[in-house]
């Protein structure tokens, strides 16, 4: 018996294989057994090194992100992100984001970022910064006109929606997807966590 699949479900099946390690989660500390307090505690320590790494990357989010509105009180387990304790950040274009399931629809330059970290048995360790920025209208039709990045902890462009590596980022596309035009494409942070403006 021959099994095919769509092409969509090999892209996504491949850029899968690409991107194991981004997303393993040692097994010996869940992100849910850390406190707010706890993983507010280790980010507060770990920044300074997260912002240095990703600033080697050359992005220009890199070295602004963290002077923008943030939306979590305290990292938050994010299971889209491979269960990495993360903090939202969006720019001042994207001011719509604090109103959640509400959001409408983001101007053109509206951006998201996701710094994240994991805690593990052998310590904390930085994760990769994730981006999300509305592009003009046929950038990406099929995504919202999103174009999705991820920065590694140690400063590499691992990914870029129509750039490098395009195809090692789609999977972000095919996860935003899920939700759709509703709310963006945007997941957003349990209610718990989310900074009410």
């Amino acid at each position: 018996m021959k099994i095919t699949f769509s092409s969509s479900v090999k892209s996504f099946l491949l850029s899968t294989l690409f991107v194991p390690t981004l997303f393993m989660v040692p097994a010996a500390v869940n992100a849910e057994d850390v406190t707010p307090e706890k993983a507010a505690e280790h980010y507060e320590t770990l920044s300074p090194k997260m912002r240095d790494g990703y600033a080697k990357s050359g992005h220009p989010v890199s070295t602004e992100y963290f002077n923008w509105d943030r939306y979590t009180k305290a990292p938050h387990k994010s299971s889209t992100h491979g269960g990495r304790l993360v903090h939202n950040y969006a720019n001042d274009l994207a001011k719509a984001y604090g109103k959640y399931e509400d959001i409408g629809t983001l101007p053109v330059g509206a951006i998201v970022a996701k710094d994240s970290f994991k805690v593990g048995k052998k310590g904390v360790k930085p994760g990769p910064l994730f981006l999300m920025e509305k592009m003009e209208a046929g950038f990406a039709p099929e995504n919202g006109d999103w174009k999705y990045t991820l920065v590694t902890p140690s400063g590499k462009i691992f990914g870029e929606t129509n750039g490098h590596n395009s195809k090692k980022v789609k999977f972000c596309a095919d996860c935003h997807n899920a939700v759709g035009e509703d709310q963006d494409y945007m997941f957003f942070p349990e209610e718990d966590y989310r900074v009410v403006n």
